[in-house]
């Protein structure tokens, strides 16, 4: 009898690295992407919250970005996940203070909310930025992955 299993921890590389231009449905591809990198690894626990926050990541490409292309990169840390979003685009992020019933602008409040950590890392060349997010297991000690 043939069985198919997922991924085993030892399996899963501790980096993913891709690069889009954001269409339609990638955003929908993307999150499922990470959720199977995230079980594959047994950090399945903050997969809500990373899911989330790429999600506002990748809103933002498609919202500011010209041509709508970025490079995404998955990286797995003792016990936790960095995510990262580069584009091409100068001009850095902005957590809007808008109006209570605005229908945009609240995107990095989310990011901010639902990780433990978030930054934006300008091109030292010029011309770009990264935008990355780290999600951390609950509390207790944290173990460095098996491989």
């Amino acid at each position: 009898m043939n069985h198919a299993t997922g991924p085993r921890a030892a399996d899963v590389e501790t980096r993913y690295r891709t690069e889009f231009a954001l269409g339609e449905h990638s955003v929908r591809h993307l999150r499922r992407i990470l959720w199977l990198y995230l079980k594959g690894s047994g950090l399945l626990e903050v997969a809500d919250a990373a899911e989330l926050a790429l999600s506002e990541l990748l809103a933002n490409v498609i919202r500011h970005v010209p041509g709508r292309r970025c490079g995404i990169c998955f990286l797995l840390l003792p016990g936790a996940v960095r995510v990262e979003v580069s584009d091409g685009c100068p001009r850095l992020p902005v957590a809007a203070a808008q109006e209570a019933l605005a229908e945009g602008g609240r995107g990095l409040l989310l990011v901010e909310a639902v990780t433990d950590r978030w930054g934006v890392t300008p091109c030292p060349t010029g011309g770009g930025k990264t935008v990355w997010f780290e999600c951390a297991l609950g509390p207790g000690p944290r173990t460095a992955p098996p491989w």
